[in-house]
């Protein structure tokens, strides 16, 4: 009899994501609520966060003594996922396990062929009605081949079931905000209150050729409404306390009257909320008229996906963008004294040291207050991919993490390519730096923040040295204004 369920997030640091803080787990959060509404006692742990070793999470199995542990992965954390259903197994005899995530709902077949001996189910798809449905057939001994939505070896063979619906409505699903150990997330700038991650919306209805969203979600979009969005955001702040909320779906700006009603609710309950979201440089431009309703919402840093400065590029990407739509975006948002953020995708196989200059040059004219200069990824599942994969260099998922350079451009070797990158880092932000001045005081303060924080805590610390070894006229800098 199956009663109690971990859901257990990876022991994998990829230094890009945890640069500004930490969350929790929003899908967990979900397919708990599911779980403990079918009957199940679901456990949330977040090994990641909790910066758990392989020991600590082998003693934490041990402690919690689940009869399953489920885990969700995406591509360069599937080998820590790996790792840690083996520690699993090798913890609990006859513990079952699973996992779920893009990687896997992609590459199930993979999954079980080299790690069926640690892996029992993969589940694919939306968890919130196949996670349950899975542990009442594996309770009452059923027949596992009639659960749509999930991949499993039987007598040696793959069995893949059919695809499981998407969700009708996405209102009201069941929430364990409950089991979230609070005092794990922050978000660095700001880190006095709780950092919550909520979903306005799934899915994503564009083709952006290097994503693997547009083809998990098969390019629908759902929302929910208004009034649970906004509902859930108040109950954060009152219950858990919660000052700080990230928006996680791609783009919750999709369908402009509702995310007006969102605006305009945000603004009628004066939550005092911090919001930071991602969005489509089109949808900035469609709400230049209500920018300000951004602001007295709360909505205090934007991330748009420009990913490259060329025309050429964005064509072969299916951006549906161009590059002047992409700078006039960025100075609507500064206007406004929002913190913007974007990230230029280098590493290209027709890739040189010009062509990466001249769109450094451009981040520069683009003036975002936060850069990300990153390598281009080669998603298996992504529709670049046979473009990209006589050039990939590494088959090791763990490189697959947008810092290390996978694919190898015609004209450069990949060393070339990495000093090339982080010389790119050290340029943009030392050439913020003499900005300063002019910046509002809380822009400034919260530029200067995330600086510490990029140059101490995040993955470039390793190629840039640290405060201590930077250049002195950067270091006086940060003294006079931190």
């Amino acid at each position: 009899m199956i009663r109690r369920i971990a859901l257990v997030t990876p022991h994998y640091h990829s230094g890009v994501v945890e640069t500004a803080g930490t969350w929790p787990n929003v899908a967990f959060v979900y397919i708990a609520g599911a779980l403990r509404d079918a009957g199940f006692e679901p456990i949330i742990y977040d090994a990641m966060t909790m910066d758990h070793t392989a020991e600590q999470i082998r003693a934490r199995l041990i402690e919690l003594q689940p009869e399953v542990v489920l885990t969700s992965a995406y591509t360069p954390s599937y080998p820590k996922a790996v790792e840690l259903l083996r520690l699993a197994k090798e913890a609990l005899p006859g513990v079952i396990t699973g996992i779920g995530g893009v990687h896997a709902h992609f590459l199930g077949e993979e999954v079980l062929k080299e790690n069926g001996d640690v892996v029992d189910f993969v589940l694919r798809g939306e968890g919130e009605i196949t996670a349950p449905e899975l542990m009442t057939c594996l309770s009452q001994g059923g027949d596992l081949a009639t659960i749509p939505g999930i991949a499993f070896k039987r007598d040696g063979e793959v069995v893949i079931t059919p695809k499981r619906p998407f969700l009708d409505s996405l209102d009201d699903l069941p929430t364990a905000w409950e089991l979230v150990d609070w005092s794990l997330y922050r978000f660095y700038p700001l880190p006095d209150a709780n950092l919550a991650v909520i979903s306005t919306s799934r899915g994503c209805d564009q083709s952006c050729t290097f994503c693997s969203q547009q083809a998990f979600w098969c390019k629908t979009w759902r929302a929910r409404s208004p009034l649970d969005v906004v509902n859930e955001m108040q109950m954060l702040k009152e219950r858990y306390g919660v000052g700080v909320i990230m928006f996680s779906d791609e783009t919750p700006t999709l369908d402009r009257e509702r995310w007006e009603q969102i605006l305009d609710l945000l603004i009628e309950r004066d939550l005092g909320l911090h919001l930071l979201m991602e969005t489509r440089v089109d949808d900035i431009l469609r709400d230049e008229a209500i920018l300000p309703k951004y602001v007295s919402a709360g909505i205090r840093h934007v991330y748009v996906g420009v990913e490259r400065t060329d025309q050429a590029s964005l064509d072969m990407f299916k951006k549906n963008t161009s590059v002047a739509m992409g700078k006039k975006a960025l100075d609507l948002l500064n206007s406004y004294d929002i913190i913007t953020e974007t990230s230029f995708v280098l590493g290209l196989p027709d890739d040189t040291p010009e062509i990466i200059e001249a769109t450094f040059k451009l981040a520069q004219h683009y003036n975002p207050d936060l850069a990300f200069f990153l390598t281009i990824a080669p998603w298996p599942y992504a529709d670049i991919y046979p473009d990209l994969a006589p050039y990939i260099v590494s088959y090791d998922y763990e490189d697959y993490n947008l810092v290390a350079p996978v694919v190898k451009p015609k004209a450069m070797e990949t060393d070339q390519l990495m000093d090339i990158i982080i010389n790119c880092y050290r340029r943009f932000y030392m050439g913020k730096l003499t900005t300063i001045p002019k910046m509002s005081p809380s822009k400034r303060d919260y530029f200067l923040i995330t600086m510490r924080l990029l140059m101490e805590n995040s993955y470039l610390k390793q190629f840039m040295g640290g405060l201590g070894q930077m250049p002195t006229e950067v270091n006086a800098l940060l003294k006079k204004w931190l």
